[in-house]
């Protein structure tokens, strides 16, 4: 299929698949035209991506993953070091989490001073 089809069937615009391309994401071929050509399993990849883009994933992290994911939810076979970089990526959350956490207590702190102390 075309990148206006594989967009179409997924919602994602031309140029985030070509950026899925470009990250090395999405796995496409080109016809004697020079058009780029997606396979039927491409839908579901992209399906994925978003997926993981979602749980807040970074694209690096979701190319070391996407070999082991299965489905559009998706769903993981458990290959090696899967369990390690997801354990890794939600501990970097939880820290992310705690920092703002944080920021935010100081920031509210700010907020309940007494007007001549602003």
């Amino acid at each position: 299929m075309l990148i206006g089809e594989l967009s179409r069937r997924t919602g994602v615009p031309p140029r985030l698949l070509r950026y899925y391309e470009a990250q090395g994401l999405l796995d496409v071929g080109r016809g004697p035209n020079g058009y780029r050509h997606y396979g039927e399993d491409s839908v579901v990849v992209v399906r994925q991506v978003r997926a993981l883009l979602k749980a807040g994933l970074s694209t690096e992290v979701i190319r070391s993953v996407l070999p082991c994911a299965r489905g559009e939810r998706p769903e993981f076979d458990w290959c090696a070091d899967l369990w390690d970089i997801l354990h890794g990526e939600l501990a970097t959350m939880d820290e992310r989490i705690d920092n703002l956490q944080h920021s935010r207590g100081a920031l509210a702190d700010y907020l309940t001073r007494p007007a001549q102390d602003r």
